[in-house]
C-alpha cells in the first residue's frame, strides 16, 4: 500500500512533553511530576513540568522525568509501567519512537497528602472537556 505525502508533519517539542506528562500522570502510583530544580519552575525551560526532552544530532530522542510516588508502592514496578506507558503513547500519537526514557523518582508522598488532580498539573483547555 503506498502512502500519499502532502507536505511536512512537524510536531513541537512542547507537544511530545504533554502527551508524556500526561502517559506519566495516568499511571497507577504517580503522585504528581516535579521539576527537577527550583530555576525550573521559574523559567519556561521545563515546559512538561518534570519532563525533560532531548534530541541528539543522530536524531535519537529520550526524555528524564521527574516525579513523586504514591507511598506504598513498588517503585521498580511503576517505573517500568511508566516506560512502557509513555514510549508506547508517545508513538502512537506522533510516530516517534523514544530510545531511552529515564525515571528519577525524587520523593515519596505520604497518605495523608492529597493527590493532585490532573487538571492540575496542566492549564490546558482540552482538559475540561
Amino acid at each position: 500500500m503506498a502512502t500519499e505525502q502532502f507536505g511536512d508533519i512537524v510536531i513541537a517539542p512542547r507537544v511530545l512533553e504533554k502527551i508524556i506528562a500526561i502517559a506519566t500522570a495516568k499511571v497507577e502510583g504517580v503522585y504528581s511530576l516535579e521539576n527537577k530544580s527550583v530555576s525550573d519552575s521559574l523559567s519556561k525551560r521545563s515546559l512538561g513540568r518534570g519532563v525533560y526532552l532531548h534530541t541528539e544530532e543522530d536524531g535519537q530522542v529520550s526524555v528524564d522525568i521527574y516525579l513523586y510516588l504514591e507511598y506504598g508502592v513498588a517503585v521498580p514496578s511503576v517505573a517500568v509501567a511508566i516506560q512502557k506507558a509513555v514510549k508506547s503513547a508517545v508513538y502512537d500519537m506522533a510516530d516517534v519512537t523514544l530510545d531511552a526514557v529515564n525515571i528519577h523518582v525524587v520523593g515519596i508522598a505520604t497518605e495523608k497528602s492529597p493527590k493532585p488532580d490532573l487538571k492540575d498539573l496542566f492549564n490546558e483547555d482540552f482538559l475540561n472537556d
